[in-house]
């Protein structure tokens, strides 16, 4: 009998530099392309981002697609890739290069 292979993860960072969560890589992956490819087109405020990362994944996303889409947001944040704007509302775009 084969040994289930076992899932890759990833661990998240925090752009306060807290602790982290261990969670599949191929959700992040999908998460993530998620996240960048809506504000590939402008910046977005977090509901506005929310409400196309939802449209974007439904019916192809297992997992609460919120508590996911928060941790990679959090995370890409944490790795420089996306930003908030000190602006009210606060806004998330790509950080440029």
């Amino acid at each position: 009998m084969k040994k289930p292979t076992a899932e890759k993860k990833i661990l998240t960072r925090h752009p306060l530099g807290k602790k982290g969560v261990s969670i599949s890589r191929e959700k992040y992956d999908l998460m993530a392309k998620a996240i960048l490819a809506a504000l590939r087109k402008k910046e977005l405020t977090h509901t506005e981002l929310f409400e196309q990362v939802n449209k974007s994944l439904t019916n192809k996303f297992t997992g609460n697609i919120n508590w996911y889409g928060e941790t990679v947001k959090l995370d890409l944040d944490a790795r420089k890739i996306i930003e908030r704007t000190a602006s009210k509302p606060p806004v998330y775009r790509l950080r440029k290069a």
